[in-house]
């Protein structure tokens, strides 16, 4: 019986993997480079440091903080490689 359930539990979470991944979207193939983004980013006034980048099909959504320890969030459009 535990081995059903073993084997039940593997197969659910390789069936499950694989669905979620196709859910996720891709930059296009045209976008620009992220780390020409990220570049952009890092020459703002007052740049302190890059917390975190995220996907969506809206674009690349850059979180960074200031000097002076403000948060800020930034969506920026994969094609232009400018902030929307």
């Amino acid at each position: 019986m535990r081995t059903v359930v073993l084997a039940s539990g593997i197969a659910f979470f390789l069936v499950g993997g694989s669905a979620f991944a196709a859910e996720q979207t891709l930059p296009p193939q045209n976008a620009k480079k992220l780390s020409e983004i990220v570049a952009k980013v890092e020459k703002r006034n007052d740049f302190q440091y890059v917390k975190e980048v995220d996907w969506s099909s809206d674009g690349y959504t850059v979180t960074y903080y200031t000097t002076d320890k403000a948060k800020v969030e930034i969506t920026y459009d994969p094609l232009t490689g400018e902030p929307k």
